[in-house]
């Protein structure tokens, strides 16, 4: 209820403009002890997917000051972030469910693209595209 009520302080328009928003649940103290933790990967390994993304955007924009993903203009979002029919149904469907906006729409697609270049996709695939709907966690569980 607490969360709610500052979440509810900040207006929709500003929300819009955040790319990834999600809830941050606390840490078990198990899990703050080891005990039970699944194994990820190591941060090197981490560090060098990260390194091999960001290769992979700033060829894709060359040299026409766009750096990352997340400064795609909307022509550059059509070019770079085409969905296949599932894909766009998925889409469809939570911007209904979820009342989202043109604006979340185009962040949506922005870390879709992301997380499909972390995974070294050419493509956005459903499961890109449903992870990057998930991280608007605010959107569904404050806003709706």
């Amino acid at each position: 209820m607490q969360i709610q009520r500052y979440v509810g302080k900040i207006s929709g328009p500003l929300m819009d403009r955040i790319d990834i928003h999600i809830d941050v649940p606390a840490v078990k103290f198990n899990e703050l002890r080891g005990n039970g933790v699944p194994a990820s990967d190591p941060s090197e390994v981490i560090r060098q997917r990260v390194m091999r993304a960001r290769r992979i955007q700033l060829e894709r924009f060359g040299s026409n000051g766009v750096y990352s993903n997340s400064g795609m203009t909307p022509k550059q979002i059509r070019e770079y972030c085409a969905l296949d029919a599932e894909s766009e149904q998925l889409l469809e469907k939570a911007m209904l469910r979820q009342g989202l906006s043109a604006r979340a729409h185009d962040r949506i697609l922005k870390v879709a693209r992301t997380i499909a270049d972390l995974d070294a996709s050419a493509d956005i695939q459903s499961q890109h595209l449903s992870e990057a709907i998930n991280y608007r966690s605010l959107d569904r569980n404050y806003w709706t």
